[in-house]
């Protein structure tokens, strides 16, 4: 167990100098265009699936302080629309597809993937990009096929899957913070 936490101390510690950047266009992103009624769009697949869910729930319900609702979802969170999408088109296309039906110009689509190589999440990506879309991005190891795709991409600088999926809900909680602080102005809980 104590490897553990020395992997991840030394992964906090080499994303805290490198991720700086491109979390600080990220956040001007998201801040825009939820200022403009624009919306942030989360999805991935499995642990990235699951951080989708729960940033879009931190932003739609509260992260820290209450206030009102800020826009945002998740895409991996109608089997329906998943399960349809799989067998009448293809895996790929889940993400994608809704990206078509649901993001507007100037709403981030915020693709989460430890690889940077998911293809339904570089095809929604594309989407994105396609449709006037902020195309984000988070990754791990060297960014995968998202490098030149997504602006911004934060990519945590780890080839262990466990510890890039950490970084990506800490990022994630602290983009939260900020978009908190700077649109929802409330009370603590």
């Amino acid at each position: 167990m104590a490897d553990q936490f020395i992997e991840h101390e030394q992964t906090v510690a080499a994303s805290k100098d490198s991720v700086g950047p491109a979390f600080v266009t990220l956040a001007e992103a998201c801040t825009r265009s939820l200022n403009q009624g624009g919306k942030i769009v989360f999805f991935g697949n499995g642990g990235s699936a699951a951080d989708a869910q729960h940033l879009a729930a931190e932003l739609v319900v509260r992260y820290r302080t209450n206030g009102r609702a800020l826009a945002a979802l998740a895409l991996t969170t109608d089997t329906s629309i998943l399960t349809a999408c799989s067998n009448d088109f293809s895996y790929d296309d889940i993400f994608a597809r809704q990206i078509e039906a649901l993001l507007r110009p100037g709403d981030v689509a915020l693709g989460i993937s430890t690889s940077g190589n998911s293809p339904n999440v570089l095809k929604a990506l594309e989407a994105a990009r396609g449709l006037g879309g902020i195309a984000a991005g988070l990754s791990g190891r060297d960014g995968g096929k998202m490098v030149g795709l997504c602006d911004p991409l934060i990519v945590v600088p780890s080839t262990v899957t466990a510890r890039i999926q950490e970084m990506h809900i800490l990022i994630g909680h602290a983009l939260c913070d900020v978009l908190e602080q700077r649109l929802r102005p409330g009370v603590s809980v």
